[in-house]
């Protein structure tokens, strides 16, 4: 389950650790780039109090929108498991693609060819520079996760996600798993 080096379509499970960084903290990332000139990747996990309908008056249909992390927010990325449907997809790994037509999207939506359970979006995302993700890997920022369930990634609910990643590592990730957000509440 556990891998040592990021890889496109792999997760990105934050260190406890991760205390006061808003962006980051209990963040579940999917991994969706990832080269010698960096990563991109999508937090899954923080959903925002905007819908797509309020950012995009052609679509009908209230879906949630996540803060897919800091860079960029005022742009629109989507993932999805329906690239017979939506044209010009890139497969991140098997079920699960990034961006395509959007305008196909808005119809898609609007005639519920597709749902919340095949879609994603997001405002922003999370990126590094060459070599940036390695070395915050080092500092133990990350724990990576190849074993994905690609349902889960559109689906999974925001407030438990990260706890169920967590305790799937067993050990003293348990632990971890029934601490506050913030330590020093406790």
């Amino acid at each position: 389950m556990d891998i040592k080096s990021p890889k496109k379509g792999v997760l990105l499970i934050a260190e406890p650790s991760i205390i006061g960084d808003l962006s980051f903290n209990r963040s579940v990332i999917l991994l969706s780039h990832h080269s010698t000139n960096g990563s991109v990747g999508f937090i899954l996990n923080k959903s925002l109090d905007v819908t797509l309908n309020e950012l995009v008056p052609d679509i009908e249909v209230p879906f949630k929108v996540y803060n897919g992390g800091p860079v960029e927010q005022d742009n629109l990325y989507f993932i999805h498991k329906t690239p017979v449907l939506i044209p010009n997809s890139v497969e991140i790994q098997e079920g699960i693609y990034w961006g395509g037509a959007f305008e196909k999207i808005i119809n898609l939506i609007n005639e519920k060819k597709i749902s919340q359970n095949d879609i994603k979006f997001f405002l922003g995302y999370s990126g590094w520079d060459a070599n940036q993700l390695e070395e915050e890997m080092k500092k133990d920022t990350w724990i990576i996760n190849s074993d994905i369930n690609v349902k889960e990634i559109i689906t999974a609910p925001d407030s438990t996600y990260w706890k169920s990643e967590i305790l799937k590592l067993g050990g003293d990730y348990i632990i971890w798993s029934n601490s506050p957000e913030n330590p020093s509440l406790n």
